[in-house]
C-alpha cells in the first residue's frame, strides 16, 4: 500500500536542514529549490509544498506543489501549480502517481493547475479525467546560431558518435553569423541593465495589471531553482546549468523616464523573456534584444509575448536566422474552473506559473 507524506514550509525546512532529504534513492527536491519554495510570497505557512509516496517504507515517487493565487473583484482564490512529479519506473504498476495527485487534489480542494508537462505527464493528467485545457499562448521561438552538436544527438541519439563533426559545423556556422552581426550596432538610446528589478521599475510596473507584482519577482531572482554548476544525477528536473543569469532591462526615453523594462533569462545560450512592460511600440525592445542577443552569442530566444513576437515579425533590426511556432497549454483542475468567472483570461505573462525558474 502506498503511504503518503507531506511537508508544509517548517517542515521542508527541517527535511532539507537536516540532510534527511538526502538518504533516498533519488532526490525528491534539492536544497535551492525547497528554498524558493519556502520563500514564495504566495506561500502560506499551511500549504503542502512537497508530497512523498513511500511503498513498504522506500521512496517511490514525490509531486512538488507550487502555491499561486487570482484576485478576482477583491476576493483571493488561491490554488498551486504541480511543479513535478515522479514516480520510479519500477513501481508504477503500485499506482502512486494517482495517489500523489489525488492527496495535491486534496490539500488544495481541486485547486490545481498545470503548464509545461511533458507527453508521459500529460497522458497521466488527461487518464484522470479533472483536467481541462485552457487559455493556450502561442509563440515563438527564435535562433540566432546553429547548435547541431546539441540538438541532433538529443533528438537522434545514434548520431552521438558524429558530434565532433557536428561540432566543427557549427564552429564553421557560427563564425559567418559572427562576421555579419560586426555590421550590428549598440542601441544609440539610454538603458540600464541591471540585476533586479529597482524602485524606480517597482513603480512603473505598478501601472500594468499582473500575476505578480516586483517583490514576487525579485524573490525568484534571489532564490531560484536552477544553479549555475554540475547536475546533481540523483535529482530529474532542472537544478543546474553550465551558466543560468537574470537581466532586468530598463529603457529610457530622452527624459530619463522609463518607457519599457523587462526580465531576461539566460540560461545555457538560450533566453527567455519572462516579463514585459512597456509604454512604447516595443520597437527599441526588439532592437535591444537583437543586440544582447549577439553579445551573448545567444542561441535561441523563446517568447510568448504577442505584442513582442508581432513587432519582431515587422522588423528588419531582428537578425535571427529561423524561427519555430510554439504552443504552451494550461491544464485547470474542474473545480478550479467552477471559481472563475464566465469569460476570465488569467493574462499570464511568460513567466507566470514556474516558468521563469527552470
Amino acid at each position: 500500500m502506498i503511504a503518503l507524506k507531506t511537508f508544509n514550509r517548517s517542515q521542508l525546512d527541517d527535511f532539507i536542514s537536516s540532510g534527511a532529504f538526502r538518504q533516498y534513492d533519488f532526490l525528491p527536491i534539492t536544497g535551492h529549490r525547497a528554498l524558493s519554495h519556502i520563500q514564495n510570497p504566495k506561500a502560506s505557512d499551511e500549504d503542502v509544498l512537497l508530497i512523498l509516496a513511500f511503498y513498504e517504507e522506500k521512496l517511490v515517487g514525490y509531486v512538488g506543489c507550487f502555491p499561486d493565487s487570482f484576485i478576482i473583484d477583491g476576493k483571493e482564490i488561491r490554488y498551486a501549480w504541480l511543479s513535478t512529479l515522479y514516480v520510479n519506473p519500477e513501481y508504477r504498476k503500485k499506482r502512486p502517481a494517482k495517489a500523489l495527485l489525488k492527496k495535491a487534489f486534496e490539500e488544495y480542494e481541486g485547486r490545481i493547475a498545470i503548464t509545461e508537462f511533458t507527453k508521459e505527464a500529460e497522458a497521466l493528467y488527461n487518464i484522470m479525467g479533472v483536467f481541462e485545457y485552457v487559455f493556450p499562448k502561442e509563440g515563438k521561438r527564435y535562433y540566432f546560431r546553429t547548435d547541431a552538436a546539441k540538438m541532433i544527438p538529443e533528438k537522434k541519439p545514434g548520431t552521438k558518435p558524429l558530434k565532433p563533426l557536428f561540432q566543427i559545423l557549427d564552429a564553421a556556422a557560427n563564425g559567418l553569423i559572427s562576421i555579419k552581426n560586426l555590421a550590428v550596432q549598440k542601441p544609440d538610446f539610454k538603458y540600464e541593465v541591471l540585476n533586479r528589478i529597482d524602485k524606480e521599475s517597482t513603480d512603473f510596473i505598478n501601472g500594468f495589471s499582473g500575476r505578480r507584482d516586483a517583490y514576487e519577482i525579485n524573490t525568484f531572482i534571489s532564490y531560484p531553482w536552477v544553479l549555475e554548476g554540475k547536475k546533481d544525477e540523483k535529482y530529474l528536473f532542472s537544478s543546474f546549468a553550465d551558466s543560468f543569469k537574470f537581466y532586468w532591462i530598463k529603457i529610457l526615453d530622452q527624459d530619463n523616464n522609463i518607457s519599457s523594462c523587462f526580465l531576461l533569462q539566460l540560461r545555457d545560450g538560450y533566453l527567455k523573456i519572462p516579463y514585459l512592460f512597456s509604454k512604447s511600440d516595443l520597437a527599441e525592445v526588439v532592437r535591444f534584444l537583437n543586440y544582447f542577443m549577439i553579445i551573448h552569442k545567444v542561441k535561441g530566444f523563446t517568447s510568448y509575448q504577442i505584442r513582442l513576437n508581432e513587432m519582431i515579425r515587422h522588423s528588419s533590426a531582428f537578425s535571427h536566422i529561423y524561427e519555430r511556432n510554439f504552443t504552451r497549454e494550461y491544464l485547470f483542475h474542474k473545480d478550479l474552473l467552477k471559481l472563475l468567472p464566465e469569460g476570465f483570461s488569467p493574462s499570464y505573462q511568460d513567466g507566470d506559473a514556474d516558468c521563469m525558474m527552470v
